[in-house]
């Protein structure tokens, strides 16, 4: 039995096709109202914050995945997210099931420094901490050795579907709204995405390779790094738009925050935008030689193609 908690977000859905179609047909599917990705997934019902539905949601586990999100609301973040890991984690524990963290960036340096997975942690704000604070706690589990533990970390994302990124949110949904595309702070620094199936299967594999835990793993990402201005060039081509978007100057953010809690919680990822964001995935590709990787180019015609045929005319 192969477990995915927190299994209704985007990294979730495209985990379950995955894990379904190369590694088990015993799938279970854990968040509060969970929905089937495949025919004959096993539904489980639970709240995370609650302990003993947690535990009861792991039972009988082999793997667990842990890809839990909750809004961009730093009070939430503080509030629960914590709560859920640890009860994620006892759970995995008392089930003696080997446990796959799906983490993201934000306790990085916000520089453009190389990130490799030593790279320290100097989160900027309080959802940065939060992030840095669940890490840790992913961290002394793994080093305490009960049971297998390792972390597969993500950049920003870009994708298909309900892909939550500021990428689909300023560029990709835009674009299919026929609005000009936003850019924040600057449009010449170097971005890494990853491709949101692409990272599904990225974690699916580790999941499913014993030599895999006991450590942190960057997800796999082109090495080709485009800029702003690449990536909206790429996808108006794609989408037959006009090559056309406007540079946010942080001003207007910092102002824009103050009257919309959305953007309020962005503010603190503003240093990332301003420089190069350079994530490296060169252990994951060395350790798996033939994963194949999606190219942007590939990416934004995959996201073509599954929009009504009226959202590219």
């Amino acid at each position: 039995m192969q477990t995915i908690l927190g299994a209704n977000g985007q990294i979730a859905v495209e985990l379950a096709r995955e894990l379904r179609r190369a590694y088990t047909n015993d799938l279970r599917l854990v968040s509060r109202s969970p929905r089937k990705v495949n025919d004959n997934d096993n539904l489980v019902s639970a709240n995370l914050l609650d302990a003993r539905q947690t535990v009861d949601a792991v039972k009988g586990s082999n793997v667990v995945y842990f890809t839990a999100g909750l809004p961009a609301d730093t009070n939430l973040w503080e509030t629960q997210f914590p709560t859920m890991l640890k009860n994620a984690l006892d759970a995995c524990r008392a089930e003696s099931a080997s446990f796959a963290y799906f983490d993201n960036t934000y306790m990085y340096p916000q520089d453009a420094r190389k990130q490799t997975e030593e790279m320290p942690f100097a989160p900027v704000g309080r959802k940065g901490k939060v992030r840095a604070a669940m890490t840790s706690m992913v961290l002394e589990e793994m080093a305490r050795g009960d049971i297998p533990v390792l972390i597969g970390r993500a950049p920003e994302f870009y994708g298909p579907g309900n892909t939550q990124s500021f990428t689909n949110a300023l560029v990709i949904d835009r674009l299919r709204k026929g609005e000009k595309p936003l850019v924040p702070l600057r449009d010449d620094t170097r971005r890494t995405l990853i491709w949101t199936p692409d990272a599904s299967r990225a974690l699916a594999t580790l999941g499913n390779a014993s030599d895999a835990f006991g450590q942190t793993w960057h997800l796999p990402c082109s090495d080709d790094r485009p800029t702003y201005k690449e990536f909206i060039t790429m996808a108006s081509t794609a989408f037959g738009k006009p090559v056309s978007y406007r540079v946010l100057p942080k001003w207007a953010i910092l102002a824009a925050g103050l009257f919309s809690k959305e953007v309020g919680e962005i503010r603190e990822l503003l240093p990332r935008y301003e420089q190069d964001n350079l994530f490296d995935s060169t252990k994951f590709k060395r350790r798996f030689p033939h994963f194949d990787l999606t190219t942007y180019y590939e990416g934004v015609e995959l996201i073509r193609r599954e929009w009504p045929s009226e959202a590219t005319s």
